[in-house]
């Protein structure tokens, strides 16, 4: 097939950053500047839309209606959606490229600019590094000033000589794209990946309902909050910024005469439990905590960002997360929302929709708590519709049993499925009767499982909670050695994962695991094979004695540079990997079925169905997640669901 790669430069005075690419193509001011493009190995030709060049007849018709014509673009969602929007057309995913989920499936980083730095491309193949202050002059608004003559965009006529640099910067994003995509090829997409990504370029196009009334009134609610208690910390510091971080610390610091680190949420929320400070500084830090909660900015987001027809798109990301190809959250961070632990939050939205806050402020002992665990239920079906929410139960719990071949814990979810009290019970040696909801022994085995499945110790158990619950390092050294002893078997998958990458980099031979994962080097880069057929990849990996480590993007830092893995962390790589996996095969069912996905979170699939099929489509979306799944005929999934007027955890 021939294949047209194309890179264009737009304008909008919508923040495409902060609002997304379907906001941004919506606004009345949206254009295209420059349009460049190249067929197969052909020079690159740059039209100047802005000043009144269009596109041949020949292109529009091969990305309007020719399907046999592969469209290629570095983020090609971007491309696609600005095309539809010039042709004033819908244009579809299924014959266009991303370059970019091409290289975050290949470990690679997201920006072009990365990419290529990473692959070590030629300087004449690389992004131009001007690009960045060129789109800031000619994409973005810009600052009326006397010197400017008071005008709020800059056109090419303002500076020709920038305009030139401008196309010529758009023309090497095509020749940067087109050299990546020739090395990429060598591993090309799968059909079913692209397949995949097709769809969810559909569900992203649908997008989901929002209650902008709901919004509106809460966002309207939370300026008074944050300025009531703006004012009061002001009365009671009389600090002239209550809300600068530092004169807040040293006012702290000196009112109970200790040193303050940070008053970062962790930091506050264990200052408010220490016993020892003052009533006059918990009252003040409560008062910082309704003054910076972040989750008031996802009402923001979703302000923002909603398109003229009240639904917000492009909230997931396809192979977000790279080193297994999960799906990443944007705009509004739907993997992160706060939980809604509300017994009656229906109760609680219902008054914030009548704008009732003065009865929430009597019933509720948190004003700002309440908002923030509305937030997952601003999200709402259409008209005639309810939510029916199904979710994977304990998945990672049951692949990482169904890997390792860990007998007794496939026996549990053969059965009651209840992995807590029955880790406890292998832990400690008692009954599983003895285990009853609420015990401190199910506690225990709730935070060992939570913590210990991936190699962790007992970092991580204090991580996930074991010091809340009262433990101490001894006790939960205990129960790392206990739960150790009670998985052999997932140990021992720690160790053979293990040695398979360190037998793969030394040998340069393919490692067969169990149950058809494969593990080889190739051409710099390290594969582990999954089950289905799908790879994950490590960049430039490296021995070093007892240490393995490769080129990827540090979790924290967000930089590009040399990780460290091991065993267990591999180990959650595979499994997170198949999870994911047993998420997109079930999602492709459930569309096959003609159910419509509005979004999905983590392993949970958030479905728009008619109010009147609502019960029979519940059982029918948990009914196609439990079944089996060809590469995986043994692995035993289930998926519990409830029907909602709105989004919730149940």
């Amino acid at each position: 097939m021939k294949t047209l790669s194309i890179d264009l430069e737009t304008y909008s005075s919508t923040d495409l950053r902060k609002c997304g690419v379907y906001k941004y193509v919506e606004s009345e001011d949206f254009e295209i500047l420059l349009f460049a493009y190249a067929y197969d190995d052909d020079d690159v030709i740059v039209l100047d839309l802005a000043q009144g060049e269009s596109v041949p007849s020949g292109v529009a018709s091969d990305i309007v209606c020719n399907k046999n014509v592969t469209k290629s673009a570095h983020n090609a969602a971007f491309e696609r959606l600005c095309l539809s929007k010039y042709f004033n057309q819908k244009l579809t995913a299924d014959d266009w490229h991303c370059a970019m989920v091409h290289a975050t499936m290949l470990g690679l980083p997201a920006s072009l600019d990365a990419v290529g730095k990473s692959l070590g491309l030629p300087e004449d193949k690389q992004k131009l590094a001007t690009g960045k202050a060129l789109i800031r002059y000619f994409c973005k608004p810009c600052v009326e000033t006397k010197i400017n003559g008071g005008r709020i965009r800059n056109l090419p006529h303002h500076d020709t000589d920038k305009w030139q640099l401008f196309k010529d910067y758009c023309k090497q994003d095509v020749e940067s794209e087109r050299f990546i995509k020739h090395k990429l090829d060598t591993q090309p997409i799968p059909e079913a990946e692209h397949q995949l990504w097709c769809w969810d370029q559909r569900m992203n196009d649908y997008g989901i309902k929002l209650d902008q009334d709901l919004i509106r009134s809460i966002l309207n609610c939370n300026d008074k909050v944050e300025l009531i208690a703006k004012d009061e910390l002001k009365r009671i510091t009389r600090l002239e910024n209550p809300n600068s971080t530092a004169q807040l610390k040293g006012w702290i610091e000196k009112q109970e005469g200790f040193e303050v680190k940070s008053l970062a949420k962790d930091n506050v929320i264990a200052m408010l439990e220490n016993p020892e400070i003052s009533n006059l500084t918990k009252k003040v830090l409560e008062l910082r905590q309704e003054t910076s909660k972040t989750s008031i900015k996802k009402y923001e987001a979703m302000e923002r960002s909603v398109c003229s027809d009240g639904r917000l798109r492009g909230v997931l990301q396809f192979y977000g997360a790279n080193r297994t190809g999960r799906w990443a959250g944007r705009l509004v961070q739907v993997h992160n929302l706060p939980q809604n632990k509300l017994g009656d939050i229906d109760i609680a939205r219902e008054l914030a929709a009548e704008k009732d806050f003065d009865l929430i402020e009597l019933l509720y002992p948190s004003m700002s708590d309440v908002l923030s665990q509305l937030i997952r239920t601003a999200f709402i079906p259409k008209e005639g519709h309810v939510f029916a929410i199904a979710d994977y139960s304990a998945i990672e719990a049951r692949i990482i049993a169904w890997l390792s071949d860990e007998k007794w814990r496939n026996d549990v979810f053969k059965t009651h499925g209840k992995i807590y009290e029955a880790s406890a019970s292998q832990m400690f040696n008692i009954p599983i009767e003895a285990v009853t909801k609420g015990s401190d022994y199910r506690k225990k085995g709730k935070v060992a499982e939570l913590a210990l499945g991936y190699q962790g110790g007992l970092g991580s158990l204090k991580k996930m909670g074991g010091k809340k619950m009262g433990l101490t390092d001894r006790e939960m050294s205990e129960i790392v050695r206990k739960w150790r002893s009670a998985s052999p078997h997932i140990v021992e998958f720690w160790r053979e994962v293990q040695t398979a990458v360190e037998n793969a980099l030394i040998d340069r031979t393919i490692q067969k695991v169990r149950h058809g994962i494969l593990i080889f080097y190739k051409k710099s880069m390290l594969f582990i094979q999954l089950p289905s057929g799908r790879k994950l990849s490590y960049v430039r990996p490296k021995l070093n004695g007892g240490s393995i480590t490769y080129e990827g993007t540090d979790q924290s830092t967000h930089k590009w540079g040399r990780q460290d893995t091991y065993g267990g962390k591999l180990v959650e790589n595979i499994v997170q990997a198949v999870a994911r996996d047993c998420l997109a095969i079930a999602m492709m069912r459930i569309d096959a079925s003609d159910y419509k996905i509005v979004m999905h979170v983590h392993d949970e699939v958030v479905v728009e169905v008619d109010k009147q099929i609502a019960p029979h489509a519940l059982k029918d979306l948990q009914n196609i997640m439990a079944l089996p799944i060809d590469w995986a005929p043994d692995l035993i999934l289930t998926a519990d669901g409830f029907i909602s007027e709105f989004y919730r955890k149940d």
